[in-house]
């Protein structure tokens, strides 16, 4: 069994998250600048075997896509040509940036560490992760 892989995407950093090999428990593994999200990837996956990777899927309120949409469609058309063979699935990310936000304030994080939006980009990708594992 390979572990799940989960992406909370964004134009400047990616958060990452990966479940262990049993896919049981899902923890942070890094933020990286999107650009070169891509390359991490291929190097990741080249190391590890992943037998699937989750791109959160952010929406507004009403349900519409957010402008950072367009950017992940062509990311996942890259991703595809990369791993044509990795499966690829789309999760809802609404509110994982405020839920992360708040569990490093009940997590006791000082309000210096609150402000590494790297780490916020991180633990978005954990409960994206978490939320799929917890429903699957």
């Amino acid at each position: 069994m390979g572990r799940i892989l989960a992406i909370d995407y964004g134009t400047k950093r990616t958060g990452i998250a990966v479940t262990d090999e049993l896919q049981l428990i899902a923890s942070g593994l890094t933020t990286v600048e999107t650009d070169k999200l891509l390359l991490f990837l291929k190097d990741y996956i080249a190391s590890e075997e992943v037998e699937m990777v989750l791109v959160g899927e952010p929406r507004q309120k009403d349900g519409t896509h957010s402008d950072v949409e367009e950017y992940i469609r062509k990311f996942l058309i890259k991703l595809t040509e990369l791993f044509p063979k990795l499966h690829i699935k789309r999760v809802d990310e609404r509110f994982t940036s405020k839920i992360a936000f708040q569990t490093m304030i009940d997590s006791g994080l000082k309000k210096k560490q609150r402000q590494n939006k790297a780490l916020v980009d991180e633990i978005s990708a954990t409960i994206i992760l978490q939320d799929y594992l917890h429903n699957k």
